[in-house]
C-alpha cells in the first residue's frame, strides 16, 4: 500500500509530459532576465511561432512595435512571437538581460515571450538557430530575421530583417499557418 501511495505522490509531483514530436522545438531556453527554463516544444506545442532575433540598438528595433501588434492580433488564434536578443551584429544588444527586458517593456510594451541572449551567427550559433538555418537555407543576416514555424513544429518560411512584420508576405504566411 505504501508503495502505491508513494508512486501516486511521485507522479502527482512529477507529471509526465507528452513526448515532443518536433526536433526543431525540443530546445530549452531560459526566460529573459529570469531563472525559469522553458522547453519550446512543451510550452508552444500546437502554436504557430514567429521566431525573431532581436536587438535594442538597431535600425530595425522599431519592429518590436509591429511584432507586439502581430502577437496581440493573432494570439487567440494560436500565434506566439518569440524574441531572442542577440549581440551578434555590431554589438547592438550590449545591455544586461534586465536592461533588455526593461527597454522592451517600457519602450515598446513588449508582452510576447523573450528569452536569454542567444548566439545566432553561423559558426557559433545555438543549436536551435543551426537547425533554423539548415531548414531555411540561411542564418540570420542581421537583427530581426524572422522564422515562421507551423503548429506541427515544422519550419514554414523565413523573412529577412528588412521585411517588416506587418508586410503582406509575412501576414499572409501567418494567416495560412493559423488556418485549421
Amino acid at each position: 500500500m505504501r508503495i502505491y501511495l508513494a508512486l501516486i505522490l511521485f507522479f502527482l509531483m512529477h507529471p509526465v509530459h507528452a513526448a515532443c514530436n518536433s526536433a526543431l522545438l525540443d530546445q530549452n531556453f531560459r526566460k529573459l532576465a529570469g531563472t525559469e527554463m522553458v522547453n519550446l516544444c512543451e510550452a508552444y506545442s500546437g502554436k504557430v511561432l514567429l521566431v525573431v532575433n532581436t536587438a535594442s540598438k538597431c535600425g530595425y528595433t522599431p519592429q518590436y512595435e509591429s511584432l507586439e501588434q502581430l502577437h496581440e492580433k493573432y494570439e487567440k488564434q494560436g500565434l506566439v512571437v518569440l524574441g531572442f536578443p542577440s549581440n551578434d551584429f555590431l554589438g547592438q544588444e550590449p545591455g544586461t538581460e534586465a536592461e533588455i527586458q526593461d527597454f522592451c517593456r517600457l519602450t515598446y510594451d513588449v508582452k510576447f515571450p523573450m528569452f536569454e541572449k542567444t548566439v545566432v551567427k553561423k559558426g557559433e550559433a545555438h543549436p536551435f538557430y543551426v537547425q533554423l538555418a539548415q531548414l531555411s537555407g540561411t542564418y540570420p543576416t542581421w537583427n530581426f530575421q524572422k522564422y515562421l514555424i507551423g503548429r506541427d513544429g515544422k519550419f514554414i518560411a523565413q523573412f529577412s530583417p528588412h521585411t517588416k512584420p506587418t508586410d503582406a508576405t509575412v501576414v499572409t504566411a501567418i494567416e495560412r499557418a493559423l488556418q485549421p
